[in-house]
């Protein structure tokens, strides 16, 4: 089973959710689907994916956004950055995917064809 981390106004997300139910079609697995701007994830949430990822936190979050600067997070820490995520969901990078074990930022959309290369 996969869980996508989605948000539907953005191209790259819908075009990696696209691949990934196809792709999990041809291998029988479901997908669930989280609009994580409607649903915002905790901090616990996010810690996990980082895990899974094999990132910080600075590399899960969307830099460039104009929440970021307004909320100062240049060299914070990762427990403060990891609380801006939970508080304001748009600083979480998307679309991310998850099998439960690992976790892919789907930039580019075929970075989600990794799940299905060794299956």
């Amino acid at each position: 089973m996969f869980t996508i981390y989605h948000n539907p106004r953005c191209s790259k997300s819908r075009q990696t959710l696209a691949l990934l139910e196809e792709q999990a079609a041809s291998a029988n697995q479901a997908v669930t689907i989280v609009e994580y701007l409607k649903t915002p994830l905790s901090v616990d949430e996010i810690k996990n994916l980082q895990t899974q990822l094999r990132c910080t936190a600075i590399e899960m979050m969307r830099v460039k956004e104009d929440e970021f600067k307004a909320q100062n997070l240049k060299g914070a820490s990762d427990d403060v950055l990891n609380n801006a995520m939970a508080s304001t969901a748009k600083l979480i990078e998307r679309p991310i995917v998850t099998d439960g074990e690992k976790a892919i930022i789907g930039r580019p959309p075929e970075n989600v064809l990794t799940f299905f290369s060794n299956k």
